[in-house]
């Protein structure tokens, strides 16, 4: 805290006596002690105390003699015999020394005890002080008034008589105790005292020489006590002790240890300073303070905190069992952080860095549990079904467990939301007996936040490779990537390509990180990628895993998933108990079919949350003890199902066929419209359709054209008419070669007047031959169309290896129909002629040739044959 200018003495200069003899204006009375006729006073003689009671200034004004004007000072003890300068600028401070040169009195002059009160009363003052004489006033402005001052006498605070406007007190004058120089004792103190003080003049530099010749000559224990307090560089607190110091003995003890101390710290000083001189080039100031104060410290016994620190950090790598390599770097880095000043901002940097490295996990590991059937277990109790995709993590945990050392490839987990790629994860940690680290890189632009930024940056930090290995505490977790589908790429570089020596087996036992700067070895960490779509992983880092599809889940599955988790899981997060809260199958079910429509079961779980909440308001309000939600209620808490049997309201006309797509969040079915009027022959294409889409609908209409004739179709129908093909949900882009089939259908379905069945969805790209080509995503396509209610789906007969990834469960449902052309696929896909609301033209022959050898066709009787010819 520094202290305000006002009423404060200045530090005591190189010669804080005052030698002049009295002003004639101040001349003794008879009665005063006249030492100065016994010592003229010189330039290096202080001048002896005066009794303020026998003086002639003392016996005018209107105070009795055992009274004073108080002024209170900060920073300044006056004793006795001293002469210093006194700035005043407190308002009460100004008023109170000319009252007292108005009355030719002395003041009294009292330490407070905190410098930073503004008026201090009675009660934050000192009650012992100096009766002081005025030798010099200078009036100033309101802040800068001085006064020159010369201490008397000591004395008691008795008691105050007046504390507004100005201070007064009724005081105790405490006279000087006569010397007895007889006395030895007290002689040889003189002398200790003397010769101490000689030493510290000599080694404070720029000493003033009539200072010491005063302290030499001068022949009161008293004034040289207090003459040596004066210019000691001490608290003046500690001054204030010297000064209620009132017998000889007692004061001579104070000053003598004082000085001691002053002497060794400034001999430690010097020393230090030699030392420093020689070793230190070109140092700062602030560098040679500080290792003079280190210095100090030590000489005195006081802890280093530097050197604690250091040697904590030493210790704690050592405890890190760094490999040679990297210990004979870092060893470089701590002997760096020793010779860093206090203050400089590289300080902080080195040893946050020296913190991480010490940190990290250079030898610390997990002890794996490879026990197969404990990990079947623990994934059977995570997840219901994925099958395949437990079969496929169990046979990596076996090849693990013969081969512990050998290099394997990284999984990828990939499927749409909500199907537990993550809790896989967890799962696969678990039976393992790892930890598990996660970590998303949904955003990630930058590559410095996968390799860590230079340490040459000011806030430079390291990658999250080895930010995740410093929180989980071990060099073999399990580390997933989540979300690389979804990686940036700015103008820092590619975060994409700094995984590749990340996931590379080969190159990952020495990973660099940029701010580690130190080689790391990343071969014993199992790193699991996941994603909602493949295709956004960039071809190099798609290279380094091997990718297990999540398709998502059936009805029974999802069924089965909510009965055993989900319900559990938010009965717990709304507060309540099992026998509170449940939920009858049949609302699972219709929860399942009517309110949601997704390949994971994230939507069902925040509808299941939903009726948590709903039965924890009644149990809250204590409406209800406990409820389980049926079927019926499901309308008055969630509202009306928002899917229902659509499929047969939307294709009750001609022109309307149901096609499959893929979605990055699973399957989904499309309805292809089709629709004629009059026009010029045109092709309308509308429903936020991408160029490939747009190229299928194109082909569709010339395969229709091209076979016209078979169909006797008019000419008409194209010259005179414009069609239109429309897909639903507009404000979804769309794209892809799968809905190829679906077209040509519709359009055919329009032209023929024949409807589409409406439990039949389609997939395939068409060629202008007639052939249905092969699609991807069939499985998340038949998933979609079992959660629709689909009873047949017609698919590509070159997709058959793909129907092997289905659910068992699924197939048992829903009937799968392999065409390898169009023909087939009207065959199944049309209702029959004299099922048709609307007259169907005879079916060409060439239809009919191929609708034969289609796979799976039952063949007709010759009595229909004839009926249809």
């Amino acid at each position: 805290m520094h202290a305000r200018p006002e009423d404060r003495g200045s530090a005591p200069g190189p010669d804080p006596v005052e030698t002049r003899p009295d002003p004639p204006a101040r001349r003794r009375s008879k009665t005063a002690k006249t030492p100065a006729k016994k010592t003229p006073p010189t330039k290096t003689s202080p001048t002896k105390p005066q009794p303020a009671k026998k003086s002639r200034r003392s016996t005018g004004g209107t105070l009795p003699e055992d009274q004073l004007h108080i002024v209170p000072v900060r920073n300044m003890v006056l004793f006795p015999g001293v002469v210093l300068p006194l700035m005043v600028g407190r308002a009460r401070s100004v008023e109170t020394l000319q009252r007292a040169l108005a009355a030719r009195r002395p003041v009294g002059l009292l330490l407070q005890r905190d410098e930073s009160v503004e008026m201090p009363g009675p009660e934050g003052l000192y009650s012992v002080g100096s009766v002081a004489d005025l030798v010099q006033y200078l009036p100033g402005d309101q802040t800068q008034n001085h006064a020159v001052c010369r201490g008397l006498q000591r004395f008691r605070v008795l008691e105050y008589v007046q504390t507004e406007p100005v201070l007064i007190a009724r005081i105790d004058r405490v006279d000087e105790p006569d010397y007895d120089e007889s006395n030895t004792e007290l002689k040889a103190r003189v002398l200790a005292l003397k010769q101490q003080a000689r030493e510290v003049l000599q080694l404070v530099s720029g000493a003033p020489e009539d200072l010491e010749n005063a302290v030499q000559t001068m022949r009161s224990p008293g004034m040289l006590a207090d003459l040596v307090a004066t210019f000691i560089d001490v608290p003046v607190a500690e001054k204030q002790e010297v000064l209620e110091a009132f017998e000889l003995d007692r004061r001579l003890e104070l000053v003598s240890a004082k000085l001691s101390h002053a002497a060794e710290v400034l001999r430690l000083s010097h020393k230090i300073r030699a030392e420093a001189h020689g070793t230190l080039e070109k140092a700062q100031r602030d560098f040679l303070l500080r290792e003079q104060q280190r210095a100090i410290a030590r000489e005195l016994g006081e802890s280093d905190e530097r050197a604690a620190e250091v040697e904590e950090l030493r210790a704690q790598l050592v405890a890190a069992e760094l490999p040679a390599d990297v210990l004979s770097e870092v060893e470089k880095e701590v002997r760096r952080l020793e010779r860093i000043p206090e203050g400089s901002m590289e300080l902080s940097m080195v040893r946050g860095y020296l913190e991480f490295v010490a940190e990290l996990p250079w030898s610390k590991t997990t002890e794996e549990t490879l026990d197969l059937v404990r990990a079947r277990k623990i994934l059977d109790e995570d997840h219901y079904g994925l099958e395949e995709v437990k079969r496929r993590i169990l046979e990596f945990l076996a090849v693990r467990k013969l081969r512990p050392d050998g290099k394997t490839q990284s999984l990828c987990l990939v499927g749409p939301p909500g199907v537990g790629k993550t809790s896989l994860g967890q799962s696969i940690a678990r039976a393992m007996g790892r930890r598990f680290v996660r970590q998303s890189l949904g955003g990630v632009h930058d590559e410095a936040e996968i390799r860590g930024h230079r340490r040459t940056y000011v806030g430079a930090l390291p990658g999250a490779v080895l930010t995740g290995l410093r929180k989980v505490k071990t060099r073999n977790p399990v580390f997933m990537l989540d979300e690389m589908d979804k990686l940036g790429r700015g103008m820092h570089g590619d975060p994409a390509a700094a995984l590749l020596e990340v996931l590379d087996p080969e190159q990952n036992s020495t990973f660099r990180d940029s701010y580690l700067n130190l080689p790391f070895d990343l071969s014993r960490v199992l790193f699991i990628g996941t994603a909602n779509v493949l295709d956004h992983i960039p071809g190099a880092l798609r290279d380094r895993f091997e990718v297990i599809h999540l398709a998502g889940y059936t009805r029974e599955e999802k069924l089965e998933i909510a009965k055993r988790y989900l319900l559990a899981r938010q009965r717990h997060a709304a507060g309540l108990e099992p026998h509170q809260f449940d939920v009858e199958e049949a609302a699972l079910v219709e929860l399942i079919r009517g309110y949601t429509r997704e390949a994971g079961v994230r939507d069902l779980e925040r509808k299941i949350a939903a009726l948590a909440r709903h039965v924890a308001t009644k149990v809250a309000a204590g409406e209800r003890r406990s409820m389980k939600v049926r079927r019926r209620d499901l309308g008055d808490i969630l509202g009306r199902a928002r899917y229902g049997g659509e499929l047969a309201a939307r294709t009750s006309v001609p022109g309307v066929a149901t096609g499959l797509g893929w979605t990055p969040v699973g399957g989904e079915i499309l309805f292809i419209e089709a629709a004629t009027m009059p026009g010029r022959g045109r092709l309308i294409l509308t429903g936020h359709l991408g160029d490939v889409m747009r190229e299928s609908a194109r082909a569709a209409m010339s395969l229709v054209r091209a076979h016209a004739v078979d169909w006797q179709l008019p000419d008409a129908v194209f010259d005179r008419k414009d069609i239109h093909l429309h897909i639903p949900a507009g404000a979804i882009p769309k794209d892809g070669p799968s809905a190829g089939v679906g077209m040509y259908t519709a359009l055919v379905s329009l032209l023929t007047g024949r409807q589409v069945r409406s439990d039949v969805a389609m997939t395939g790209e068409i060629s202008l031959r007639g052939l249905v080509l092969p699609v991807g995503g069939i499985k998340e396509k038949v998933l979609a169309a079992l959660a629709a209610g689909i009873k047949t789906v017609l698919l590509p007969a070159r997709n058959r290896p793909d129907a092997d990834e289905i659910p068992a469960a699924a197939l048992e449902k829903i009937e799968l129909i392999f065409v390898d052309d169009v023909a087939a696929v009207l065959e199944h896909a049309l209702v029959a002629p004299n099922k048709s609301k609307s007259p169907d033209p005879p079916k060409p022959r060439k239809a009919a040739r191929k609708a034969k050898k289609a796979p799976g066709r039952k063949p007709t009787s010759k009595k229909q044959g004839r009926r249809k010819r």
